[in-house]
């Protein structure tokens, strides 16, 4: 996920000293690299051709590391997804050079000057990507949706897939999409109401100069067609994950649900915010009653994301159910084999069941090691994406030391009060007795120190 853009460089500085101290890789090995352009020329084989059905790719306009190309087709009453997935265990194998580097790396790190790749560019952004400049191997899924929503995988199969368009969350028309995308949607939406489903997705921010010559951290939109592009990923990972149940396999995606404090450190920040939260509504419920083109909304989504109690992958255990709070239902990743390794070893196990076979022993195996190497992987993400949202923070209150600022308590611990900007989307701490959650005041910014990527408030 990108968190944050940069488009005027004003970070450059703080992002470089931030790869140096999570020590970043600034490239691949060379072995690695050699590896794979050796990987990049080989020929698909036991592919079927499935170039005539007119695939789309839809993504931010500068993407180049493509995952997902669709078809949508009627099937009476229901839609058919066809889902294609770039084929990256076509491309890797276990156990070579580029393999145990994506072990190491186990996921795509994002920041506003750049990406780490999991893979070598000649792969996740040439080879293996599905961009429209000709044929690409990828494993189809296709997923049965009913009327009501409800999501079911129909089959898999490898195939050779030519994409038709390239097309941009930026720029894509209603009319460059296939048909039933909208009502496929609408579908799912369906679904996820009924089940009870949170609406966690969150936008990205950017750093923008102001008139002043000061800098301000803004919300960017999230588009219809982004929202609705998510719920084929939503569906097609949720169809993956009721077969791998079935067979008493898998890697699951979990999460629980906020606990009680963070609910009520949450109702603070709304309060905070604005926000009307009725008193009998459930979390998921008031998520749904925000208007889409509401900053507010926006703001409260990240301060969502933040309180969960984090996401894990759990391997199947016999007797368990694996749970997903925030989508209500159990849950599987694999659309995004080129940005998360973990997709790779779902793919290759959602495969084989849906054509009769063995789930490959080496997917097996990694079900059980994964989970601490993705563990790894998503807490130096989650450092990153703490630390460029602070020094966003830093830089853009940099020079206003002695700004005042309304200001709601959300929460209180050992560590003192935590507290929540009014009329901005920043929480950080105050060091102050007394004060219980909920308590209105005003603050006065003390310092700022955008080397270390803080600032200090203080209160009367």
């Amino acid at each position: 996920m990108k968190i944050l853009a940069d488009p005027g460089h004003v970070l450059e500085e703080g992002l470089a000293a931030l790869r140096a101290e999570v020590q970043l890789p600034a490239a691949f090995p060379p072995d690695v690299l050699a590896a794979a352009d050796l990987a990049a020329g080989r020929t698909p084989a036991a592919h079927a051709d499935r170039t005539d059905r007119p695939f789309v790719t839809l993504d931010p306009a500068a993407s180049t590391d493509l995952d997902q190309a669709f078809a949508i087709e009627p099937a009476g009453s229901d839609l058919l997804l066809h889902y294609a997935i770039a084929d990256v265990g076509w491309f890797v194998d276990d156990g070579e050079a580029i393999d145990q580097e994506a072990w190491r790396r186990g996921t795509t790190q994002y920041l506003p000057d750049g990406k780490v790749n999991l893979y070598p560019p000649v792969l996740s952004e040439q080879a293996a990507s599905l961009l429209p400049d000709g044929p690409r191997p990828a494993v189809v899924f296709t997923v049965r949706i009913a009327p009501d929503g409800m999501a079911s995988l129909d089959g898999a199969e490898r195939a050779i897939i030519r994409s038709r368009a390239k097309l941009g969350y930026e720029t894509v028309r209603e009319a460059d999409l296939p048909a039933g995308f909208a009502e496929l949607a609408r579908r799912a939406g369906l679904a996820e109401d009924r089940r009870g489903a949170s609406r966690i997705d969150t936008a990205e921010q950017e750093v923008e100069r102001t008139a002043d010559g000061h800098f301000d951290l803004r919300f960017r939109p999230r588009r219809i067609a982004e929202d609705r592009n998510a719920t084929l990923s939503l569906a097609a990972n949720l169809a993956i994950a009721q077969a791998l149940l079935a067979h008493q396999t898998g890697l699951f995606r979990t999460m629980a649900g906020p606990d009680d404090r963070a609910i009520a450190r949450l109702r603070n920040t709304a309060h905070a915010y604005g926000l009307i939260w009725p008193h009998g509504a459930t979390l998921a419920q008031f998520q749904r009653m925000l208007a889409p083109a509401d900053p507010r909304r926006a703001a409260f989504a990240q301060a969502v994301h933040r309180a969960g109690s984090g996401a894990r992958y759990e391997p199947f255990e016999p007797g368990a159910l694996p749970w997903h709070a925030a989508v209500a239902a159990p849950y599987a990743h694999a659309t995004a084999p080129l940005r998360r390794l973990a997709d790779r070893y779902v793919v290759q196990a959602t495969l084989a069941i849906a054509n009769g076979q063995p789930v490959p022993e080496a997917a097996r195996a990694a079900f059980l090691t994964l989970p601490k190497v993705m563990a790894r992987a998503e807490s130096l993400g989650g450092r990153i994406e703490r630390a460029v949202i602070d020094l966003a923070e830093a830089v853009m209150l940099h020079g206003q030391e002695g700004r005042r600022f309304a200001a709601i308590v959300t929460d209180v611990d050992e560590r003192g009060a935590r507290i929540q900007l009014r009329d901005l989307p920043i929480v950080t701490r105050l060091a102050r007795d007394g004060l219980v959650p909920g308590t209105a005041l005003d603050v006065r910014l003390a310092e700022v120190d955008v080397a270390k990527r803080s600032l200090c408030f203080e209160s009367d």
